[in-house]
């Protein structure tokens, strides 16, 4: 390790503990702590990571919601050169199983807290040896009347304090993975792209600057922090000296009071959740003006202040969980050809044919990239890490453009993603569901267009003959595989699919059955 010019993320916590002694880094529920509390805990945290067997390169998994916990959790795992695996906490039981296989997770936090029932199915179901630790002990305590010493289970707090408050002595290279998330079920299974400490500390800067983020920022960390769009602003506010404050999980009322008693001054609120906050804030109990976020209708504005940040009058861009969240800004791009802008200064951007040669501007090809934002690659995926990053180019999957002024139109997925809120969903995933059914023969997911979720996702279904299944019980037999989020609202039936030689013909089924609306294309 370059020791005069690399820098880690625990050596931008001990720099903050050395210039901001008194700044609060974290808010969570009563819970409060300053940048120095941060930097001890994750300290102590990753000395009894440690002190447990954690070595250089092995993942912790954390199954449970938004808390303080996450961050002082990747912060020790940076200083104990390891990897933490922040999961999806609306994972089926099975699903949960296959992550924590993949993972081969040393250590596991877990909530008992509304999922608990899904993880310790998964945990009796797991055959792997791991370090279980309940960070919302309180909360089981109270439900377990019948809980002794014996049973008790492993507490995060007392783990964490178990571990001495220097930092620790393990030589960390900026290049290491930091953190692994969950993307791209290519072939219906999800792969955990690792991210670097170089990629996290370099972008954090970029969006720093184009949402106007200082150690001034209040940033109400309402999104998942499973999800790269929530998380590179929460990295960017710490990165700054900033002071995250974080909600377990999206409550309209509880955030009109969060933002108004934290002064929340910045925030991304869903659609749907800004409807629901103007109907509960209606009267004006909460003063939630402090918060710097999206506009919408006039009664939205009134409430807030609209962003007027390069992200907020012209956001997004092009970007994946691979590329550390943005590759193109739109901020960067303002009256550009490009939908998508043009490419941070952080990357290099080619538009590419299947042969891996420049097309034309104007041209549709795959795009591709390098630079220190992109991924180290995929968890124990030697092989599609070797596609993907073939010629020397992380090969990102999706199509796009290079317009005659330079910019960027993304165009659409290889393999197309429906969108609901939020959330991506992969067709292949629900599809290699579908088919596990013994009455189904065939079946494809395409996206209906939703008002207020963006998609609805609709199942079209050839079944083996003989053999029937109603639409209410294929929805159920998804919900009990995958995520719920992710199951079909509406089944159709089908004799046979449209195909293109071999392959489904999606676009026939959009035509037929009025799919659209999918992300770039309308």
């Amino acid at each position: 390790m370059d020791v005069i010019h690399d820098l880690t993320l625990g050596d931008v916590l001990a720099e903050h503990r050395r210039s901001r002694p008194l700044k609060t880094a974290l808010v969570c529920g009563n819970d409060r702590f300053t940048y120095p509390d941060l930097d001890e805990r994750s300290n102590r945290l990753a000395n009894a990571l440690i002190s447990a067997g954690v070595l250089p390169g092995d993942v912790v998994v954390w199954l449970g919601q938004n808390c303080h916990r996450v961050v002082e959790t990747l912060a020790a795992c940076g200083k104990a050169g390891a990897v933490l695996c922040p999961a999806n906490w609306r994972q089926s039981p099975q699903e949960m199983v296959t992550l924590l296989e993949d993972t081969r997770a040393k250590v596991v936090i877990w909530q008992a807290e509304e999922i608990g029932e899904n993880v310790l199915s998964a945990r009796r179901e797991w055959s792997g040896d791991a370090r279980w630790l309940l960070h919302d002990s309180n909360t089981l305590r109270s439900s377990d009347s019948s809980e002794t010493p014996e049973t008790r289970e492993e507490s995060y707090e007392e783990f964490l304090a178990s571990g001495g408050s220097e930092c620790p002595s393990v030589e960390v290279e900026p290049s290491y993975a930091l953190i692994q998330l969950y993307t791209g079920a290519f072939g219906g299974v999800p792969n955990g792209a690792q991210l670097s400490h170089n990629a996290i500390l370099a972008q954090d800067l970029m969006v720093a600057m184009v949402q106007r983020i200082s150690e001034d920022t209040v940033y109400l960390n309402s999104g998942p922090m499973f999800h790269m769009a929530t998380l590179m602003t929460t990295f960017a506010t710490l990165r700054m000296g900033g002071t995250n404050v974080i909600t377990r999980r999206v409550d309209a009322e509880e955030l009109c009071r969060i933002i108004e008693t934290e002064r929340c001054n910045y925030g991304f609120v869903m659609g749907p959740t800004a409807t629901e906050i103007m109907k509960i804030n209606k009267d004006g109990r909460y003063d939630i003006s402090s918060l710097r976020t999206f506009g919408g209708n006039a009664e939205w504005n009134k409430m807030i202040q609209v962003d007027d940040s390069p992200w907020g009058t012209h956001p997004a861009g092009y970007g994946q969980t691979e590329v550390t969240g943005m590759l193109t800004f739109n901020a960067l791009g303002i009256g550009s050809k490009g939908t998508s802008g043009r490419p941070s200064p952080l990357v290099q951007v080619r538009i590419v044919d299947p042969d891996g040669n420049d097309v034309d501007p104007g041209e549709t090809g795959e795009i591709v990239a390098r630079g220190p934002i992109l991924t180290n690659g995929y968890m124990s995926r030697p092989e599609l890490n070797e596609s993907k990053s073939r010629g020397g180019w992380w090969h990102t999957g999706d199509l796009g453009r290079r317009e005659d002024d330079g910019s960027i139109t993304f165009v659409a997925p290889l393999t197309r993603i429906v969108k609901s809120a939020a959330e991506n969903i992969y067709p292949a995933e629900v599809e290699s569901c579908l088919i596990r059914h013994e009455a189904v023969k065939e079946a494809a997911i395409i996206g209906i267009p939703d008002k207020v979720w963006t998609q609805k996702v609709m199942a079209v279904v050839v079944l083996n003959d003989g053999m029937s299944v109603s639409s209410d019980e294929l929805i159920e037999h998804c919900k009990s595989q995958i995520a719920s989020y992710k199951k079909p609202s509406l089944v159709e039936f089908v004799d046979k699919l449209p195909k293109d030689g071999w392959a489904i013909d999606y676009d026939e089924l959009d035509r037929r059955f009025g799919g659209g609306g999918y992300p770039g294309l309308g």
